[in-house]
């Protein structure tokens, strides 16, 4: 039976993100996954590790509904700080503001399509109300099994869960996923970038990684699905619908 075992949250795109162990459901996903975005103000892009793999060694987490971000050396600012602007610039190299996302406006995102060499990059814009890449992705899941020896970290997934064999989850694409209190479309696998090759604190570059899914897994790892019924969900709520099968 599938279980959630891990819940993460990522209030800033391409930041690491926060272990909870509770987190409510909106339309929008997890309430503030992805609710922010370091912009570039040359470019007009929104920043994400694959241009920009330093984002990858802050981490963010949410307080009385404010974003907190921790740089590398330690050092803290929030969304309500004025110079966080400033500490940001300062951190990066370039001009840069940290933005909240709005309900009618997406992010403009770019992705090299040769991972090998992060060359012939290609841009494109997201959905309106949260920093998601993809319109049909709110929540990702991955099982334990799937993910094998890899490091969750490198993919940024919300729930993770047990009790189903590798690769169990994508068979349950185009259904309808109960958890805890939400309802859930599974909408599609989840194809892989260069994003997860991208280093972070204690996980070295490895472009093996993506080479890996590719070759051996067409690609995708995870799945993404919509919220069709907001709600809470919990560590160690039991998914339900009747495409779920256990290993």
């Amino acid at each position: 039976m599938a279980k959630v075992t891990q819940i993460w949250r990522f209030p800033i795109k391409s930041v690491r993100g926060e272990s909870l162990t509770s987190a409510p459901v909106g339309q929008n996903g997890l309430a503030f996954d992805r609710g922010w975005s370091i912009l570039d103000l040359a470019s007009g892009n929104n920043l994400t590790a694959r241009r920009t793999p330093e984002l990858l060694m802050a981490s963010a987490r949410v307080v009385d509904d404010d974003v907190v971000i921790t740089l590398p050396d330690g050092t803290e600012t929030s969304g309500a700080d004025p110079s966080t602007d400033s500490v940001l610039s300062a951190w990066l190299g370039i001009d840069v503001s940290l933005v909240r996302a709005t309900a009618d406006a997406g992010g403009t995102y770019e992705n090299p399509m040769d991972f090998e060499n992060d060359s012939d990059w290609v841009s494109w814009t997201g959905p309106g109300g949260a920093f998601h890449d993809s319109t049909r992705t709110r929540i990702s899941i991955v099982s334990v099994a799937t993910l094998g020896d890899w490091d969750l970290g490198r993919f940024r997934t919300n729930l993770i869960i047990d009790g189903v064999g590798a690769r169990a989850e994508d068979a349950w694409v185009d259904s309808s996923i109960t958890v805890g209190s939400a309802e859930l479309n599974v909408t599609k696998q989840i194809d892989r970038c260069v994003m997860v090759t991208r280093p972070q604190p204690g996980i070295g570059r490895d472009l093996d990684v993506l080479r890996k899914i590719n070759s051996d897994h067409n690609r995708f790892l995870g799945i993404g699905t919509l919220v069709k019924a907001e709600g809470t969900i919990n560590v160690g709520d039991t998914l339900m619908g009747s495409s779920l099968k256990s290993s």
